[in-house]
């Protein structure tokens, strides 16, 4: 196990304390004899001192291994062996390692290392589990180029790289290009491929495949599809071709992560590349191509330059992140990504960049780094990379990319590498930007205005909250997007970029006929919380009449926000310039579809209740419950003439088809269909169950009928129908918890738990029930402390098998400080008997007491 002893303090790991390894690794040979309980892996490994290093201590990682043998140069040695590795005399110069050990594919339920799902052999070795396959320096600025060799009795066996040679029981890898041990793969099992090849601009023939179970090969063409566009658009838009003979992916159902990038075979989660129709919907196909572009992304941003170490991580995850957004906007629709990045940024990375898991994008320290796999990390630093690009702009950002390519190509780098390209391209001293990358919390921005013989001048100040470790917090670079609008709407000063440096800035516009109206932050230009207090006749204006779409959308997500928040607080009417404004964005059929589904969206529960803290009032989760059930209502009443004509626009005939239009069209179609279902009973929602031909009408309508209070038959029958399924099934699971009445929420997790299908091993299953209420605002944070008190007996069952699950979905307690005492004192009772279970993992013991802080 990871812990020396029950309940241990974890070492602390810090940045500053950085120092080479002190071999570098010229090549690396497995060879692995599978067995469920007593795989055998031998490797020989050539070691040669590291002329950047004065450390020579050889030390190499290894957990959970049983050492059969070693040898130095042929000669067998005794190396002194622990819980965490080994160390050992070597000589002074290259040297050949060789050691043949023992491990347990088959009970390992922490799905890190090598382990087995269903009968099939898999591994994840991000961050540090290949350290539980063979003794290595399990670090990522240790490359090498590796061969395997695979012995076994199942008829596919995979690994990196291009396939060197096979037989009957065996098959060797070799990968040519020097790579980390995180980046190790392999997989063996029962597979049927499904097959397809890809033509490079430069004329290498890909071969292309993705491995998954018999009855799952019918699920594979979308996944294969997405995959070659990212191939084509990497090489359009970037200038990165592929450069191995194969690309393999794999589908595995017991998986902690989304996918994996190791190189030339992909490890995927199940849900993450498997769809049809009939078992997707059209959320899960358009996640589907994202992770396998994100995935494929890699191969340069993550593989070919990878991070010196993993403070770094955000090198390769913010970037992969913002390149596999630039993909979906370029595939589908760019505003509508826009929104979708800002709601999952303001409903995840804001909640952690300013509670008690708060942390820069890169850290200086951790104790586990399974638990900065976080939205800071990836999707912080997306919107990072994002502002760079705005600040040198489209031509500076590529020549700068090209020149990190040209550099950096095979190796392990820091963020500082990465800002010297575009301080050498660019000119720009990037000292005061890097603050992005090193100071934790989201910046505030204020905004005053006045306006005097045709200026107009915007005057904005930026503050920083403190943060655990982090006092005080010092001006950042802000790029603010704005534009300025007239009287009628037009617009008389287009798009400008404020590139804001100090506390408090202002900056002038000249010769306007009129006072303008601003629209500030367009398209979300920096990843920080706007106070701006428009009265509802300006929300109102800009909603009409702003040509920046994701402003237009904020617009209406500021008069929802405005309404919910007096409805909480003064029990008051629903705002009826919100609802007029909402009715005229339906009615305007030049917008997009997916647009006009986004608008009429409300703000999500939690970001209610954090409003509600921030202006210094106690979040009731059951009133805000209310305000939003009540606006609902409201706005179907007040919608409907209107949603029956708006409902049958926007089906969608013929077969279906998951791309952008007609998956726009179907979600403004649900959306209104959540609506006529709160006016007429569920009555069009049971229609279209009885109708339905694909999963997303399907799902929608049960949602749907669950909403109306009614849909009992068709969940059985639902069950009935895809039982068999297990994605499918993750929907039935997750569907019933989150459309839970808070005073019900608890009680229909822990009975789904108990459900003959529910399984604590498999994390998607877990997330489907656990995470389901955890996202169920008021039902998790019910007055009672059920939701509490569930959350912590689940998660304390499953730390003892899979502790980097565990650990991740503790995170659903991170905002307790914000509620009641009341509610504290069950969070805080819960928090407690986490922490105080014997032997916890390190990963769950670090987040548990990073949250209790000093409660």
């Amino acid at each position: 196990m990871k812990d020396a002893a029950p309940n241990a303090t974890p070492e602390t790991i810090y940045l500053k304390d950085y120092t080479p390894f002190g071999f570098v690794v010229e090549e690396v040979h497995l060879t692995f004899r599978l067995a469920p309980r007593a795989t055998r892996v031998l490797s020989r490994i050539r070691f040669a001192p590291n002329p950047e290093a004065t450390d020579r201590t050889f030390f190499l990682h290894g957990e959970e291994l049983r050492l059969i043998s070693a040898k130095i140069d042929g000669q067998e040695v005794t190396p002194e062996v622990t819980d965490k590795g080994l160390t050992c005399a070597v000589p002074d110069g290259a040297f050949t390692w060789e050691a043949e050990v023992e491990i347990s594919p088959e009970t390992n339920t922490a799905l890190e290392g090598l382990y087995m799902s269903n009968g099939m052999y898999c591994t994840q070795c991000e961050a540090e589990g290949f350290r539980k396959i063979t003794f290595y320096p399990d670090r990522p600025d240790v490359m090498s180029t590796f061969t395997v060799l695979i012995e076994g009795d199942l008829p596919v066996l995979l690994s990196n790289g291009n396939k060197a040679g096979q037989g009957e029981g065996w098959a060797e890898w070799h990968d040519p290009w020097p790579k980390p041990a995180y980046l190790f793969a392999l997989v063996a099992g029962d597979l049927v491929n499904h097959p397809d090849r890809f033509t490079t601009r430069s004329g290498r023939d890909v071969e292309l495949n993705i491995w998954v179970r018999e009855g799952d090969l019918h699920k594979c063409a979308f996944g294969m599809e997405a995959l070659k566009k990212s191939m084509r658009w990497d090489e359009e838009v970037y200038g990165r071709e592929y450069d191995l003979d194969i690309f393999n992916i794999v589908a595995v159902d017991d998986f902690n992560m989304g996918a994996m990038e190791n190189k030339g075979l992909n490890i995927f989660n199940s849900s993450a590349v498997l769809a049809s129709p009939d078992t997707a919907t059209d959320m899960n196909f358009e996640r589907i191509e994202a992770i396998i572009a994100h995935e494929y992304f890699h191969n340069w941003t993550g593989n070919r330059i990878t991070c010196r170490d993993w403070f770094q991580l955000c090198l390769k995850e913010g970037l992969t992140v913002f390149r596999d957004a630039q993909f979906t906007a370029d595939m589908r629709s760019a505003p509508v990504k826009r929104i979708d990045d800002a709601r999952d940024l303001r409903a995840r990375q804001f909640p952690e960049d300013n509670g008690p898991l708060s942390h820069p994008v890169r850290p200086d320290s951790f104790q586990e780094i399974n638990n900065f796999y976080t939205a800071t990390v990836y999707e912080k630093g997306a919107e990072v990379i994002g502002m760079l690009k705005r600040l040198v702009g489209d031509a500076g950002y590529y020549k700068a990319l090209d020149l990190y390519f040209d550099r950096h190509d095979g190796q392990a780098c820091t963020i500082e590498d990465w800002t010297k390209v575009f301080e050498d391209v660019t000119g720009r001293d990037l000292s005061q930007f890097k603050r992005w990358y090193t100071q934790s919390g989201t910046p505030r921005i204020s905004v005053e205005n006045s306006w005097a013989d045709g200026t107009y001048t915007l005057t904005f100040t930026q503050e920083t909250r403190p943060t655990p470790g982090q006092p005080d917090k010092a001006p950042q670079v802000i790029p603010i997007a704005v534009g300025l609008l007239g009287p009628n709407g037009d617009e008389v000063v287009p798009t400008t970029v404020l590139e804001m440096t100090e506390a408090r800035q202002s900056f002038t516009f000249d010769k306007l006929a009129a006072e303008p109206v601003p629209s500030i932050l367009r398209d979300f230009s920096a990843p920080v919380i706007l106070d701006r207090q428009l009265s509802a006749a300006e929300n109102a204006f800009l909603l009409a009449h702003d040509t920046d779409p994701f402003n237009r959308w904020e617009a209406g997500r500021n008069l929802a926000r405005a309404t919910l928040l007096d409805m909480v607080r003064d029990d008051a009417a629903p705002d009826g310039d919100y609802l007029d404004g909402i009715k005229a964005v339906l009615r305007d059929r030049d917008l997009d579809p997916a647009f006009r589904a986004q608008v009429l969206s409300l703000p999500a529960q939690s970001e209610i209740a954090q409003a509600l803290h921030d202006g210094d009032t106690t979040p009731d989760p059951e009133a805000i419950y209310a305000a939003h059930e009540g606006l609902k209502l409201r706005l179907a009443e007040h919608l409907q003439d209107l949603l029956p004509t708006l409902y049958a626009e926007n089906q969608v005939e013929g077969l279906y088809s998951p791309e952008a239009g007609p998956a726009g069209k179907r979600a403004l179609a649900g959306a209104v269909l959540g609506l006529i279902s709160r006016v007429d009973g569920g009555a069009q929602a049971g229609k279209q169950y009885e109708a339905a031909d694909n999963m997303t009408l399907q799902l929608s309508a049960l949602s749907n009928l669950l909403t109306a209070g009614k849909g009992e038959a068709e969940l059985q029958a639902f069950y009935d129908q895809w039982h068999h399924d297990r994605l499918v099934m993750d929907k039935w699971f997750g569907l019933q918890v989150g459309h839970a009445a808070p005073d019900r929420a608890a009680e229909m997790a822990r009975k789904l738990t108990e459900h003959p299908d529910f399984t604590l091993t498999n994390p998607n299953r877990f997330r489907a029930v656990m995470g389901a209420l955890g996202m169920n605002h008021a039902g998790f944070h019910h007055a009672s402390g059920a939701g509490y008190a569930l959350m912590a007996d689940k998660l304390i069952e499953l730390d003892a098998r899979n502790p980097q699950t565990t650990a991740r979905m503790c995170a659903m307690f991170q905002t307790w400080r914000r509620y009641d005492a009341g509610r504290q004192a069950h969070a805080r009772a819960a928090l407690e008997r986490i922490a105080g279970t014997e032997g916890l993992s390190r990963d769950t013991t670090e987040m548990v007491s990073r949250m209790l802080g000093d409660a």
